[in-house]
């Protein structure tokens, strides 16, 4: 009797540890659930907590511009063009950091009457500037990088066997130190730098001989009377100098954004009375969701840009290059989507 007894209470005290280690085990189970419920809640508070700094967006354009003619006895060439684009933007603020990037891409072609293809817009911009808070509430200390260039060839219209330009020819890379004075909503910037380095890029050497786009041009030597090349021209050259930037861009009707940029540069090496200018602006009007129209100017001055002018000299017009005023308008009917 006493055996059945003592094998029953040993039975009975297994059964107990048997069920405590099931319940133990059942408990470390639940916090480890709850634990990694926790990381994972707090991973996600993180990430909320970055992205709410960032502000990002972006447009994307396709326009259009078309004209036809029938029996017009005014005359007249029918034209077609069409022109993509893409603008985007993402900004950080946080604190006293600040850090606002954009890129504007844009490509163009316009074929008219039965002329040969030829683009009519080609553009690559990217911008890149961080601030560090320094006084009187909109002033911060500003480093900007920004890079402009091209994708495809141009021409020397109506000549298009004469390439004049292709990617990277010209390519222009520019890091600025400075002062940046912005508003709260980042609709007004304006940039201001004692000391701005600027390298200019011809990567094609038959421009750089030439002196394209600022570059020093080929040197030459006369060998038996024949003018004979001694030195390549070079395809990078480097500038120091002064540099501001002013930004601005606000809805200043219900559906109508007003956007200009003016940007002005001083080589302190060369010539510095002789001011690089590039000021554009745009106008965009929003018709609904997908459809818009718009009207855009830029006006480029450049020393080192020569371009086609005609002179008289004795009575005799003659050909020639120069400096002179670049002025482009355009007014395009087309879809976009704003996100």
């Amino acid at each position: 009797m006493k055996k059945y007894i003592l094998l029953f209470t040993m039975f009975l005290a297994s059964f107990f540890v048997v069920a405590q280690k099931d319940s133990t085990k059942a408990k470390v189970d639940s916090i480890q659930t709850k634990i990694h419920a926790l990381k994972t809640a707090k991973d996600s508070i993180i990430a909320a907590d970055t992205i709410r700094y960032w502000k990002k967006g972006g447009l994307i354009g396709l326009n259009f511009s078309q004209s036809s003619f029938t029996n017009w006895a005014a005359g007249g060439e029918n034209s077609l063009s069409v022109t993509s684009l893409v603008s985007l933007f993402a900004n950080y603020k946080k604190d006293k950091d600040s850090w606002d990037n954009t890129l504007d891409l844009a490509y163009g072609m316009l074929q008219t009457g039965a002329a040969p293809l030829r683009k009519n817009e080609d553009k690559i911009d990217f911008s890149s500037k961080y601030g560090r808070y320094a006084f009187l509430k909109h002033w911060y200390y500003t480093a900007l990088v920004s890079f402009k260039s091209q994708f495809a060839d141009g021409y020397n219209y109506p000549n298009d066997s004469v390439v004049i330009s292709h990617f990277m020819a010209p390519g222009y890379l520019l890091g600025s130190l400075g002062m940046d004075y912005k508003t709260t909503d980042n609709s007004f910037s304006l940039f201001l730098s004692p000391l701005t380095w600027k390298t200019i890029f011809v990567n094609d050497q038959k421009l750089a001989d030439a002196g394209a786009y600022g570059v020093d041009k080929a040197e030459y030597d006369s060998v038996a009377g024949v003018y004979v090349m001694v030195k390549h021209g070079a395809t990078i050259t480097n500038q120091f100098g002064g540099y501001l930037k002013m930004t601005f861009k606000k809805d200043i009707f219900k559906n109508v954004n007003f956007a200009t940029k003016l940007e002005l540069f001083s080589n302190y090496l060369k010539n510095p009375q002789n001011i690089v200018v590039n000021w554009e602006t745009l106008i965009g009007l929003k018709v609904n969701k997908f459809l818009s129209a718009s009207i855009s100017t830029n006006m480029i001055y450049d020393n080192d840009i020569p371009v086609p002018v005609k002179r008289e000299i004795n009575g005799v017009t003659v050909d020639g290059t120069g400096p002179r005023l670049q002025f482009k308008e355009v007014l395009a009917i087309g879809f976009s989507y704003k996100f």
